[in-house]
């Protein structure tokens, strides 16, 4: 088997690098900086960067069907035209909790985005217990929640067969396993699927291979772990060069490479010193594995 490669190919430190998606239509890796408000993507080829800059923190953004983004920001989800560089508010939702804000999101194999809350990172580093809610926004723009009394609405991703439903809920450590009715977008029947270990500290984001197995991004422990979801068993760690480690999708022309986000709030100046990669995005290759396209938003 190759050796693994963890090479930076973004060294523009990101805030609160997050929710890598990759563009096949055009080549380009888009992600958000949640803490800098903004989305961004990025060209291989050239190296370049362009961003856009919205009214609010920016939890997630997803590729739209008809070219353009899907975005849910602040407590609101959104449709970017990157083009002009506008975004038109679809839904306003939790207006009752000021605190709260839009934080993971991706789109189902039927073409819905599904998006979850969370409370806002508190001074004392302790959150707001059950304050989110998971979300789906269908095609004609009605929203549905799913699920609620949530912590952290973080990773999540559907199996191969699109009848499991993945999600993490950050504050408890775990990755839950659901059933999904694709049909109608129903979440039931939830399951303990992996509980990390001490070392692994709190899942964030998380993809799928197309052997169904799952890549979660382990913020404050410097790793991804991939997950047999059948046995419940960690197969594999990558340790990374920085700790707060956000997020991962698979990219490239036939999706075998892992593009993985960092941050860099949440370090203190002293620590910042010594961790010169937080905030970079990575480019992981020799995994031996592909990832899927990621599906596109209906409306």
């Amino acid at each position: 088997m190759a050796s693994i490669k963890i090479e930076t190919v973004l060294k523009e430190k990101n805030r609160m690098g997050e929710c890598p998606v990759w563009d096949e239509k055009t080549g380009h890796l888009v992600f958000v900086d949640i803490n800098a408000q903004k989305v961004c993507r990025w060209n291989p080829i050239t190296g370049e960067v362009q961003s856009m800059t919205l009214d609010a923190r920016v939890g997630c953004v997803a590729l739209r069907e008809c070219g353009d983004y899907v975005v849910a920001f602040g407590t609101r989800f959104g449709l970017l035209n990157w083009e002009n560089q506008s975004v038109t508010t679809v839904s306003h939702l939790e207006q009752d909790k000021p605190n709260n804000r839009f934080n993971d999101g991706k789109v189902d194999p039927a073409g819905r985005f599904v998006a979850g809350t969370m409370p806002e990172e508190p001074i004392s580093g302790v959150w707001e217990k059950q304050q989110g809610s998971l979300y789906t926004l269908y095609s004609d723009c009605s929203v549905v929640k799913q699920l609620d009394q949530l912590g952290i609405s973080n990773g999540l991703d559907w199996s191969l067969d699109h009848q499991i439903f993945y999600h993490i809920d950050s504050l408890t450590y775990a990755v839950h396993a659901f059933d999904y009715d694709l049909q109608s977008g129903k979440i039931a029947n939830r399951r303990l699927l992996y509980k990390l270990e001490e070392e692994e500290n709190m899942p964030d984001g998380m993809c799928i291979d197309t052997e169904g197995k799952l890549w979660v991004a382990c913020i404050d422990a410097g790793r991804i772990i991939r997950l047999d979801p059948e046995t419940g068993k960690r197969l594999q760690t990558v340790k990374m060069p920085t700790p707060r480690i956000t997020s991962c999708c698979f990219g490239g022309k036939d999706y075998s490479e892992l593009y993985i986000t960092s941050a860099s709030d949440g370090l203190s100046q002293e620590e910042l010193t010594k961790e010169p990669h937080a905030g970079e995005i990575f480019k992981v290759t020799g995994l031996g594995v592909k990832g899927i396209p990621q599906y596109s938003f209906a409306g």
